[in-house]
């Protein structure tokens, strides 16, 4: 056995002794109880023998002369005079300042939240391949529930207009993948030898340029790419081994998408139901008016990206295309892509963009290329993003930014496309649910008067007739 350490047993000790203390009070305090009692009793003996006492008082009383009564003997010196109580302690929990209890009650529960949001962040990154399926299942399905719905008015039958839609959409994916892919296979031969071209071209205006650098230092930086390359040919290798395994999940994950976007078109409504007999009761009207509200700007959000992005795609293409830098058309799907990605999207597509044109065509269509893509995300970011989107989206773009890195560091490209309509949704949800939350205390509460009445009086729902 260890040895138990000295502290420890110090501390037994003070524990043992402090106890045989209390005994010791708990002792006497007994014993003053029952000195106590035998008074009492003594006083009801003399008030029980009060006829005789009574009877004498007078007599005593003339016999003092002066007529004052006599006064009691006094108590003899060997008589025990009963110790004072000692005063009760206070609750330990009345002790505590008031702040320290507020920052204890608000301490513990924010250290349950963040365990919950840790283990429910376990479960969804040892699941990430079915939750990212299902989540781009739901943004294609918000993308196209509306042509659906479309269909089903003009009479068509609800299993022939989820076929039709869906395979439309998918076909167009489809098409816009196989294309962007066949563009840089048919121009990557010469897109290479204008890269060489243009790789000379930057070394010749570098040393022309009034940076003052030289030949030698420019061959040091391609030495040293050339070494790190030869040094790191073995995890590009590995890397290129993991890219079969890369491509199994990248299949299974479009086959989970197809498969939840079909019975989410064709079936929602029934799994909304579902979902909501698994929430408490007392919780389900809430839950109930929050989730079409959340619905109705998850859809907002994935239609004003769409637009937004096919319009940044089509004008910035168009101006890479008449400056003549190679690969216009796969550039513009790039662009259009990475719009889905707010903010940090479009700075890389329109990056991507430049370096191309900068790599092929030199300085002065690189820096017309920057000034195309700047006008055209200024336009976005100020007028068409707010036209489009209007009030049914509306996230700070710093918590855009934080959620996008956020998004991006637990699940890399797709956290960070699905991290913006997650935060939407969420706030439209919170919004609500405190508002709802708000609505019964506004039921009773008196009845405001004077002008300012039907600006804070409760809002009646009515149910559509």
């Amino acid at each position: 056995m260890s040895r138990v350490p000295g502290w420890l047993g110090r501390l037994g000790a003070g524990l043992t002794e402090m106890g045989d203390r209390l005994n010791a009070r708990r002792a006497q305090a007994e014993k003053d109880d029952d000195f106590d009692g035998g008074d009492d009793f003594g006083r009801s003996n003399g008030t029980a023998r009060g006829g005789k006492d009574s009877a004498d008082a007078p007599a005593a009383s003339i016999a003092n002369g002066n007529g004052t009564p006599p006064q009691p003997p006094s108590p003899p010196s060997d008589t025990l005079v009963a110790a004072p109580a000692p005063a009760a302690r206070p609750d330990p929990a009345a002790a505590v300042p008031w702040g320290m209890r507020v920052a204890a009650e608000a301490g513990w529960r924010l250290l349950v939240l963040a365990g919950t949001v840790w283990v429910l962040m376990r479960v969804i990154s040892a699941v990430q391949l079915v939750v990212l399926a299902f989540v781009a299942a739901l943004l294609i399905t918000a993308l196209l529930q509306p042509t659906v719905a479309r269909l089903r008015r003009y009479g068509v039958p609800r299993g022939l207009a989820t076929a039709l839609t869906a395979t439309l959409g998918f076909v167009v994916m489809g098409l816009v993948g196989w294309f962007v892919v066949w563009q840089v296979m048919e121009n990557i031969d010469n897109l290479s030898d204008q890269i060489q071209d243009g790789i000379d071209e930057l070394q010749r205006w570098l040393l022309n340029s009034p940076f003052h650098v030289t030949e030698d230092q420019i061959k040091d930086i391609a030495k040293s790419l050339r070494e790190a390359v030869g040094a790191n040919t073995d995890e590009i290798t590995s890397a290129g081994l993991e890219g079969v395994t890369v491509i199994v999940e990248a299949l299974t994950g479009i086959l989970l998408t197809m498969f939840s976007t079909l019975f989410l078109l064709y079936d929602g409504k029934r799994i909304w139901q579902w979902t909501l007999k698994l929430v408490p009761a007392a919780a389900r009207p809430g839950v109930a008016g929050a989730g079409p509200r959340a619905w109705r700007t998850l859809t907002a959000y994935v239609r004003g990206t769409v637009i937004v992005a096919l319009i940044d795609a089509i004008f910035i293409g168009l101006g890479i295309f008449f400056l003549d830098v190679p690969m216009a058309v796969p550039l513009a799907v790039f662009i259009f892509l990475f719009a889905f990605i707010p903010l940090v999207g479009a700075v890389v597509s329109g990056a991507l963009a430049v370096v191309v044109a900068l790599v092929t065509q030199g300085v002065f269509t690189a820096v017309m290329a920057l000034l195309v893509v700047l006008a055209v995300q200024q336009i976005e970011g100020h007028i068409l993003q707010p036209f489009i989107l209007g009030r049914a989206v509306r996230v700070h773009p710093l918590a855009v930014v934080l959620s996008v890195a956020a998004g991006g560091m637990v699940a890399g490209i797709g956290g960070a496309v699905v991290a913006v309509p997650l935060v939407a949704v969420t706030n439209t949800v919170v919004g609500y649910l405190r508002s709802y939350s708000q609505e019964p205390a506004l039921r009773t509460s008196p009845v405001p008067r004077g002008a300012t009445a039907t600006g804070v009086a409760p809002v009646e729902h009515r149910p559509p007739s």
